[in-house]
């Protein structure tokens, strides 16, 4: 399966939402992959594992379910989480791209792929409808979460 969807976060056109910085959507986004639990709070622990300059290794636990992933830092624009195939879970991937359209106007992208093949997907086709609108569902909440981090001023440069 592969689905994408983009999410405006700055539209100069519209008072009624707060401007975010190219940076403060950037440490917003990193700080989901550090600390995921203050973005799901069903996510019972997380450990971040080696670093390099690139990213980190990290393993989180939903109950009994246990889930190894690598998140690749390319500053200042993607966010990639790498989810190798591991006992019942396939290989998967989750790139967040910040994109601009103008100074102001700003957009994440968001990026699943699987690695099932067209008949997997065709024979999941109402489990990856669920899927995506649930993915769809996590990102808006997200970028709310990102917004009062903002508001707090927990984003801004002074706090890193």
């Amino acid at each position: 399966m592969k689905f994408e969807h983009l999410i405006e976060i700055n539209d100069p056109l519209n008072p009624l939402i707060d401007t975010l910085t190219h940076e403060q959507l950037w440490r917003g986004l990193v700080l989901r992959a550090e600390s995921p639990k203050l973005f799901v709070p069903h996510l019972d622990e997380v450990r971040i594992g080696a670093r390099t300059d690139k990213g980190f290794r990290r393993t989180q636990r939903y109950g009994e379910l246990v889930i190894e992933d690598t998140v690749v830092l390319e500053y200042p624009h993607v966010i990639r989480y790498e989810v190798a195939a591991q006992g019942e879970i396939s290989k998967s991937s989750l790139t967040m791209t910040i994109e601009t359209h103008g100074t102001d106007h700003l957009f994440v992208r968001f990026e699943y792929e699987d690695a099932h093949n067209a008949r997997e997907d065709a024979e999941n086709a109402m489990y990856d409808d669920f899927r995506r609108s649930a993915y769809k569902e996590s990102d808006i909440d997200t970028i709310r979460v990102l917004r009062e981090l903002a508001e707090q001023g927990r984003l801004d440069a002074t706090l890193n």
